[in-house]
């Protein structure tokens, strides 16, 4: 388990971050440290400097004995411990001062002056090393006089930085390790929910779903997305499961039939009349299963917007004129009244070929629910920069719990089951409703059934 922790993706960018920032704050701290340093020391030079500026002042003006009671006043123990003195005469014979002899291979004013001497100095905690950084100076007569300060402040200071820096980084570094193994395993925890998940769905059971921890987080919203997909793909399944069925049922009768007359008619002596009848019945059988077919092809490729043809500006109004006149003489030779109240003058962004085929759907399944004597009502209006399409009938109508029901394909209700068709009608309207962004609602026409199609108008 932590093998794996160390390994996800937020664990190494946690990581990365802390290399990041404990690099920053390295630099941050060696910039400080050195910054700091060069300031004491330039201050330190400063002070060295002042004090060489007044003994030589005193010794210009006051003589040798007045520099030399400076001196031992100044070393002594009433003195700075942190200042270091020493003048010698030209013999380099100690004259004063806190320390005991003039360093060998100094020859007085060098180009710049300055030296660090290393020093066993005792205090109270015993005796110990000490760097002492100061500058040699030649006075008048061959006199020389060495003026330094104990950088133990100096060195102090950078131990203590560097000190504070290591312990502030190795509490970060542990911290930020331990953060980014929580970070690791909080996304492999939510990863294999979504792993988990996948192995059922890929074993088969379609329903199962991500898990959701209530968080908003980016886990949750990738978890929604991925739910939707999956609830899109269990209907796609589902649906193409009851297309599978329902094409086996409804393809079964007229297959059947088929067989059962060319069996009768291969049994049979040969006759012609009879065999021309029953070829032209087996003719009738195969039709219908082409119709059968025709209709998935076009409701699939209507559902998926690959009509072939794109959506252009369509008079509404002269297309369903046009189906209605057309209707008209059929509806009478059935015994029914096809009225039709079209406003003229609207249009839509439509596709002809699709919007004709769904219309005359419409009416093939008013006439044939439609008991003789019966009326027919189509009429076509717009408002509100709507267009709003209405066909009414005076049969049976379909009962409220089953009308979302028949807009799937094959679906067709027990009453209707003695009628010719495959139940693909309404399914390929409500694929064109679906191809035009149209409304499509099934109502009550009080007797009968209304359909309306609510298209945006052009």
């Amino acid at each position: 388990m932590l093998n794996r922790v160390l390994r996800t993706t937020g664990f190494r960018i946690a990581l990365a971050y802390l290399l990041l920032l404990g690099a920053t704050l390295t630099g941050l701290g060696l910039f400080i440290g050195w910054t700091s340093s060069a300031v004491i020391e330039r201050q330190l030079n400063e002070t060295v400097e002042a004090e060489i500026r007044g003994l030589a002042e005193q010794y210009r003006d006051e003589g040798l004995q007045r520099l030399v009671g400076v001196l031992r006043e100044r070393s002594g123990t009433r003195g700075d411990p942190q200042s270091i003195y020493l003048l010698v005469g030209p013999d380099l014979r100690h004259l004063a001062g806190n320390l005991d002899a003039w360093p060998s291979g100094w020859q007085g004013n060098d180009p710049d002056g300055w030296r660090e001497l290393r020093l066993l100095r005792e205090d109270a905690e015993g005796s110990s090393t000490h760097i002492v950084r100061g500058r040699a100076f030649v006075l008048g007569g061959g006199f020389r006089l060495f003026v330094g300060r104990d950088t133990a402040a100096r060195d102090a200071f950078r131990t203590g930085l560097f000190e504070a820096l290591a312990w502030a980084l190795i509490p970060a570094l542990l911290l930020g390790i331990v953060g980014g193994a929580l970070i690791g395993r909080y996304g492999l925890n939510r990863v294999e929910a979504v792993r988990a998940t996948s192995d059922e769905i890929v074993a088969g059971d379609l329903s199962r779903r991500v898990p959701l921890n209530g968080s908003g987080d980016e886990f949750d919203r990738l978890a929604l997305t991925i739910n939707k997909m999956l609830e899109r793909i269990e209907t796609l399944m589902t649906g193409m499961r009851m297309v599978t069925d329902s094409l086996a049922h409804d393809l079964r009768s007229p297959l059947t039939r088929a067989k059962s007359e060319m069996e009768l008619a291969l049994r049979a002596p040969p006759d012609a009349e009879r065999d021309r009848v029953v070829l032209e019945r087996m003719a009738q059988e195969l039709d219908t299963i082409l119709k059968t077919f025709d209709s998935l092809i076009q409701i699939a490729r209507t559902e998926a917007g690959m009509s072939g043809v794109g959506l252009s500006r369509l008079d509404l109004s002269e297309l369903a004129t046009e189906l209605a006149e057309i209707y008209q003489p059929l509806a009478e030779d059935a015994g029914l009244t096809l009225e039709a109240a079209i406003a003229p003058g609207l249009h839509i962004q439509g596709h002809r070929q699709l919007l004709a085929q769904a219309v005359i759907n419409l009416i093939d399944n008013a006439m044939k629910f439609t008991p003789a004597g019966g009326a027919i009502r189509m009429s076509l209006g717009g408002a509100d920069g709507r267009v709003v399409l209405r066909l009414a009938d005076t049969g049976p109508g379909i009962p409220e719990p089953d009308r979302a029901r028949v807009l799937d394909r094959f679906v067709r209700l027990d009453e209707s089951r003695g009628t010719p068709g495959s139940g693909l009608g309404l399914s390929l309207v409500a694929a064109v409703a679906k191809l035009h962004g149209a409304t499509l609602e099934l109502g009550d026409a009080g007797p009968g059934l209304a359909v309306t199609l609510e298209f945006r108008g052009a």
